[in-house]
């Protein structure tokens, strides 16, 4: 399967993204590439994507990917800016503009950053410096300008903020610069070819034709260096997990919080999965009892939720099936309306996050749940597989907006009765 990521650089119409084998994605975003539909064997064509409005795609999602033997392609906008930066990884880099960023020619995002339109079909409505720079030179080469007045137009070109560069400001720049006849050019130009200039699109179909030609296919993958998964990368990693449960499209992480949380069972059960990860070692280590590797830690009694803190790959389907053995049907269903409170949340108020509700309510909440005091909440915390009390209140602001509906709703019924 070949994955083409891209918006305003090429349009979802055209004839090559329609070749069997396409699968054809919207301007790839921080986690796309964790999604369980990008598989090993398959190759990514990575072209455009978000930053301004979302999170951009990370470089050590990029690795993580090829890690897993997935092709890694990029040209024309994002792609070809990661591929210069991840090239001696294995990613493979295609067209003018991926060759600019590797010479140095051109540097920074702002070269392809353009606006796009936010009604999810994500038009160009600026152009991208690299277009005008190519467009400068095929006038020079056209001698509608020479090479120092064509410096000097690229230059007042750049200093307009990306979003605002429409078709609009480039020729008030051109006029306001004394270059009336380039702009009268460059739009006789477009109204011949209406992809005249477009260095990006160019590069974006040779991207393309370079996968479906097979050529990606011989590219190497390289793995990554060794000690390059930090926690960061796993907590994005995990962030992006979900899984189709009996019809319920659901966050593993939301899944594996819930029973942290709600379970009081669930102390028994990271007890025993410390205890598998004691006797079956990840890295190879000959395998011990907990209670003998405790005692060799010489921690002074401490227990071992207490000393031992494995970072949790949900991506994994044992660690997954040890630590939600215990989930029923109800508990799905309730990670369900709590996701989809979180979502109302974020919905109806503008720039809402978990990061808005008080420390002090998910704490009261957490001890509500728990039965305990605050002399225990930290043992508690810990027990669950939390760490600590600071990360179990972080944890637990995910249910916060829920548990408040479900409380309201509660409180007017009674009142109703």
């Amino acid at each position: 399967m070949i994955h083409v990521f891209v918006g305003p650089t090429l349009p979802r119409s055209d004839p090559q993204l329609a070749a069997p084998g396409v699968r054809v994605w919207p301007p790839a975003r921080h986690g796309d590439l964790f999604d369980t539909a990008v598989r090993s064997g398959d190759t990514v064509v990575l072209i455009d994507g978000v930053y301004h409005q979302a999170p951009a795609l990370r470089h050590k999602e990029i690795l993580a990917a090829m890690g897993r033997g997935i092709r890694m392609v990029g040209a024309a906008s994002i792609g070809a800016l990661r591929a210069a930066e991840l090239a001696p990884y294995g990613m493979l880099g295609v067209g003018h503009i991926y060759t600019g960023y590797v010479r140095g020619d051109i540097d920074g995002d702002d070269e392809v950053a353009i606006g796009q339109a936010p009604d999810g079909e994500f038009g160009a409505l600026t152009w991208p410096l690299v277009n005008l720079r190519h467009a400068l030179q095929l006038a020079v080469a056209d001698q509608v300008l020479d090479a120092e007045r064509a410096a000097g137009l690229l230059s007042a070109l750049r200093a307009v903020y990306y979003p605002q560069r429409t078709w609009a400001a480039v020729r008030a720049v051109c006029c306001g610069c004394g270059e009336r006849a380039f702009a009268d050019w460059l739009a006789e130009r477009r109204e011949q070819d209406r992809h005249f200039g477009d260095l990006k699109r160019a590069d974006a179909l040779a991207a393309v034709r370079t996968a479906l030609d097979g050529t990606a296919a011989t590219s190497v993958v390289a793995a990554p260096p060794p000690g390059w998964e930090t926690t960061y990368f796993r907590r994005w990693s995990n962030a992006a997990v979900r899984e189709r449960v009996y019809g319920l499209e659901l966050s593993t992480e939301d899944r594996l919080v819930y029973q942290q949380v709600f379970d009081p069972a669930f102390r028994d059960r990271w007890a025993a999965y410390l205890e598998h990860l004691s006797r079956h070692p990840a890295d190879g280590e000959p395998g011990l009892p907990l209670a003998v590797r405790l005692a060799r830690a010489g921690v002074g009694g401490l227990p071992a939720d207490r000393v031992f803190h494995p970072r949790l790959d949900l991506r994994d389907e044992q660690t997954v099936a040890l630590l939600l053995a215990g989930e029923t049907a109800e508990d799905r269903r309730a990670v369900a309306r709590y996701a989809d409170a979180l979502a109302w949340a974020r919905r109806s108020r503008p720039g809402f996050s978990t990061v808005a509700v008080r420390d002090e309510v998910a704490r009261d909440f957490l001890l509500r749940v728990w039965r305990c005091d605050e002399g225990g909440f930290d043992a508690e915390a810990s027990a669950r597989g939390l760490r600590r009390e600071a990360s179990a209140v972080d944890a637990a602001k995910r249910f916060v907006p829920g548990v408040w509906e479900e409380t309201k709703r509660m409180e007017t019924a009674r009142g109703g009765r």
